[in-house]
């Protein structure tokens, strides 16, 4: 073949590459920064008595050139716990099928007050309101008070986590500080890393630099060095690429930022199985052991079932099905059929809009929230009303509670957070 042919040749490939790809955009759909700093958050009804599991899960449609960090985000999840629920199909360009997003949680053992961090799950559960709230004096910021009430209603958000060389450490903390356009001033490992990794390295990232890795806002924490913050790399979120912090998506963050006092408790907790009931029916969740704690999943299970006396409730059939999954979505161990209802298939169409299929013991409901759906900001009237069964949305906060927060200088507490 001749030196012109070839270049035509090649030219006409080029063409019809960009063709392709203009043609398969034009059928994707077109997710915007602004869709996903006005989408819904949901307030789930804490559940009464042993009753353990909130959400209900969705079917999604998946259009030609979306990806699952797209569709994840803007349910509140990560590509990862979508692709982890549909046999690990592709995050980047998963095929045009059905799929169920996993929108309906298990709690985690334990207290449900403050913030919780099951770290297998990379998922935060706020119980709010927070059993404390922040003083002032004399204009200033002191320490926070037990208020004696109860948390009524739950927020979840995914989140990144540390590499496995930088793990999220287990144990309880406290929320010391909050920080807007926080500085980050680069730990020296940290730094040598970077310089080494890339040939060259920053010892500060100001305050609302755009390759900040800290993101808008961050909450210092009572663990040195460790903090919850935004991030500048949003698909990060359902992976472990930082250092040992806990990276939320922007808009969570900002919205985790505003409802939460400084002196808020919290606790990173690792349970890879979680076991839950809703009435008289009851499920397993499964994730990976993303630090390889346990020497086997399966064990751990048969474990866990035997240590909460589950012995006469579990079909161990299923269970093993369950944890050969990790679907993450939380799956009936019990003999015969789920009770629940079959799950009704939904799609959404741009401009995007949340369809939620509410589980229940007869039918399927579908909850269509509206961008005219109103709410309290601050969650503070919604506490005095009746809880819906359904979750209630909040499109955005715009003031934090009780004004308990103050900007930190750039060496405050913590300032040299790993990322």
């Amino acid at each position: 073949m001749s030196q012109n042919n070839r270049w035509n040749r090649g030219i006409a490939f080029a063409i019809i590459a960009l063709a392709l790809s203009i043609t398969a955009s034009a059928f994707a759909r077109d997710w915007k920064d602004v869709d996903f700093d006005n989408r819904p958050l949901f307030a789930y009804p804490l559940p009464s008595g042993s009753d353990s599991l909130i959400g209900s899960p969705t079917a999604y449609k998946i259009e030609k050139g979306e990806t699952l960090l797209d569709i994840g985000r803007w349910y509140g999840l990560s590509g990862k716990e979508i692709s982890d629920a549909n046999g690990r199909i592709d995050w980047w360009a998963p095929p045009a099928q059905q799929v169920l997003l996993p929108t309906e949680h298990i709690l985690p053992e334990g207290p449900r007050s403050g913030i919780v961090l099951n770290i297998p799950e990379m998922r935060i559960y706020y119980y709010y309101p927070s059993p404390v709230a922040a003083r002032h004096h004399r204009g200033k910021l002191r320490a926070a008070a037990f208020t004696g009430g109860h948390p009524r209603v739950v927020y979840t958000f995914p989140v990144g986590l540390g590499r496995y060389d930088w793990k999220t450490p287990v144990g309880p903390w406290t929320v010391i500080a909050k920080v807007k356009n926080p500085t980050w001033v680069v730990p020296q490992d940290i730094y040598e890393e970077h310089l080494e990794r890339d040939g060259e390295a920053q010892h500060v990232y100001p305050g609302g630099d755009p390759d900040n890795p800290l993101g808008l806002y961050k909450l210092a924490l009572s663990i040195p060095e460790y903090g919850i913050h935004g991030t500048d790399v949003e698909w990060g979120i359902g992976m472990n690429v930082s250092h040992g912090c806990i990276r939320l998506y922007p808009e969570d963050i900002e919205r985790l930022f505003m409802k939460t006092p400084v002196g808020t408790p919290g606790r990173f907790v690792y349970q890879p199985v979680k076991f839950g009931w809703r009435g008289d029916a009851l499920y397993v969740e499964v994730h990976d052991d993303l630090y390889a704690v346990y020497p086997g999943l399966w064990n751990h299970a048969l474990n866990e079932v035997k240590r909460l006396k589950l012995d006469d409730d579990v079909d161990l059939t299923k269970l093993q099905k369950a944890v050969e999954t990790r679907s993450g979505i939380p799956t009936y161990v019990m003999t015969g059929p789920d009770p629940g209802a079959p799950l009704e298939s939904a799609s959404i169409s741009p401009p995007p809009a949340p369809i939620i299929a509410a589980r229940s013991s007869s039918a399927t409901r579908i909850v269509m929230p509206t961008a005219t759906t109103e709410a309290p900001a601050t969650g503070t009237a919604a506490n005095e009303a009746p809880l819906p069964l359904a979750p209630t949305v909040i499109h955005r906060d715009s003031e934090s509670l009780k004004d308990d927060w103050q900007s930190v200088p750039a060496r405050g507490p913590n300032d040299n957070t790993v990322e």
